[in-house]
């Protein structure tokens, strides 16, 4: 699937849920249109597995169907609505891997693994902030895997460069490179909301 489009998740609102809520197919078909780049990012994001976020998006569209008229505008936007569902399909299913045995791929996996709870944006978090947040982890989930790490253990882990060039066993202008390329692209990706000071 291609990078999720803030044009097009800007298209779901409260209006869209409404018409899938009193069962318009062809609303709900728009809904998926519009949404399912952004969620099946976010799935393959904590799953590591494209078949498995797939499988999981299905699910998920399944639920969208059936409880959408529990949708509440006082929680937040749908899109952040649909973002929080799709992450708690997926920690469940990070759960039930781990209870059968399996280990968690990487460094995310584990720390969502391990999370009792998903609490979603605190109170005192603005509708805002929360997009905000949103996009920028649709963002850094668009970029390349090699960028993606790089700047995880930079910005996540607070890793010099010198430490990620060691952790990962490569060169130290090679980890430079990757990360000015991937923080390039998620400022480039995230001018609508105008703090790019904040990404460099």
């Amino acid at each position: 699937m291609d990078k999720p489009s803030q044009h097009t998740t800007s298209m779901i609102d409260q209006t869209l849920l409404a018409l899938v809520a009193k069962g318009d197919q062809q609303a709900f078909s728009q809904l998926y249109d519009h949404s399912s780049m952004l969620l099946f990012t976010l799935a393959v994001r904590i799953l590591g597995n494209r078949e498995e976020a797939a499988e999981l998006l299905q699910d998920v569209y399944l639920e969208i169907w059936r409880k959408v008229s529990r949708y509440d505008v006082g929680r937040g936007t749908p899109v952040a609505w649909l973002v929080t569902l799709t992450k708690s399909r997926a920690i469940d299913q990070l759960r039930a891997r781990a209870a059968r045995g399996y280990r968690a791929t990487n460094s995310l996996d584990a720390r969502i693994a391990e999370q009792v709870a998903d609490p979603g944006p605190s109170p005192l978090e603005t509708q805002a902030e929360e997009e905000l947040r949103l996009a920028v982890g649709a963002a850094v989930a668009g970029l390349p895997q090699a960028q993606q790490h790089a700047i995880e253990l930079a910005y996540y882990e607070g890793l010099s460069h010198a430490e990620i060039a060691i952790r990962l066993n490569q060169p130290l202008g090679t980890v430079k490179t990757r990360i000015k390329l991937g923080m390039s692209k998620l400022r480039d990706g995230l001018q609508r909301w105008g703090n790019q000071g904040d990404l460099q």
